[in-house]
């Protein structure tokens, strides 16, 4: 299989904190099928970046492109000059930019998307908008509801930026703050790892933006009246777009998950897309889709007729 390519696509406001023109990068994986006109598009988590699905895109490749977003200010995407910006209307309008970029070299392009946490909320702001024309639709561990817990969690170690005097080290503390991620080898964490660090005067540092933390810090640093409220208005806005999402959906749950509950999964089955729920044991927040049962959820669900 071909290895993916590193790519960047310009995008506008907010601007990146070099003042130079902001770019948005992703890795594109070509599809080893000749005149394949499918493509997915993968999504990471909060905290992540786009390496995160090359055993996804790997299984995916004889069949489909599939092209692995860094989000702003992860990876090898630019910085953003305002830390407020780091939030999903920002990340939206970037893989929109993208979407109509790509169909205006492919206009019968097939575009299927796969978005694990916040990258599930972005597809979730997406997919209702029928004018990008995603055909089929992957959420992996997120819906409309967020655990405040899982919030406070997430928010207990984002935007830390530590330092690690090796790169095991680093490897191992990745692995404690994500063992939500259910069983992995030693060699799969330290490739899940390695593209999350950076080496830099001898040390080992995260690949993001330290301020990507600022506005989930802002909002937990918040009166709990004002929480709440925030909490609710999030909700009613994100069940409004899922509400409007007519693309066949599916939605999988680590099973132990601490943002995605069974209720909120049932809820979510009983309207809008009503997608079918694949949940997987001894996992929680969230499948890192390189078990081979995860893979073959995903692929079998995007690749059928």
């Amino acid at each position: 299989m071909s290895e993916p390519t590193l790519q960047f696509l310009p995008v506008g406001e907010p601007a990146a904190n070099t003042g130079a023109p902001r770019r948005m990068a992703y890795w594109d994986w070509p599809a080893a099928a000749e005149g394949s006109n499918h493509l997915v598009i993968c999504v990471h988590g909060l905290s992540r970046q786009g390496r995160d699905f090359d055993a996804l895109a790997q299984h995916l490749q004889p069949h489909c492109r599939v092209i692995a977003v860094d989000v702003a200010g992860r990876g090898h995407s630019d910085w953003l000059a305002d830390p407020m910006g780091y939030q999903v209307p920002t990340y939206a309008a970037d893989l929109a930019a993208l979407i109509l970029q790509l169909r205006s070299t492919s206009p019968t392009l097939m575009i299927d998307w796969v978005g694990t946490s916040m990258g599930g909320l972005i597809g979730i702001a997406l997919a209702a908008q029928p004018a990008l024309g995603l055909r089929r639709l992957v959420l992996n561990d997120v819906g409309p509801v967020l655990q405040w817990e899982a919030l406070q969690r997430i928010g207990g170690y984002l935007g830390r930026n530590p330092s690690f005097d090796s790169e095991q080290a680093a490897v191992d503390y990745l692995a404690s703050i994500s063992t939500g991620f259910g069983p992995h080898t030693p060699e799969q964490w330290l490739t899940l790892s390695r593209p999350l660090l950076r080496q830099r005067d001898g040390r080992w540092w995260l690949h993001y933006d330290p301020a990507i933390a600022v506005p989930l810090h802002a909002t937990l640093a918040t009166d709990p009246q004002a929480g709440q409220q925030w909490a609710r208005d999030s909700e009613a806005l994100l069940w409004g777009l899922f509400d409007q999402i007519t693309a066949p959906t599916l939605l999988l749950r680590g099973a132990d998950s601490d943002l995605l509950t069974v209720d909120t999964a049932q809820r979510m089955a009983a309207r809008g897309p009503r997608p079918r729920c694949v949940s997987f044991p001894g996992v929680g927040h969230a499948p890192t889709l390189i078990a081979a049962d995860q893979r073959e959820a995903v692929s079998n669900f995007l690749l059928a007729n």
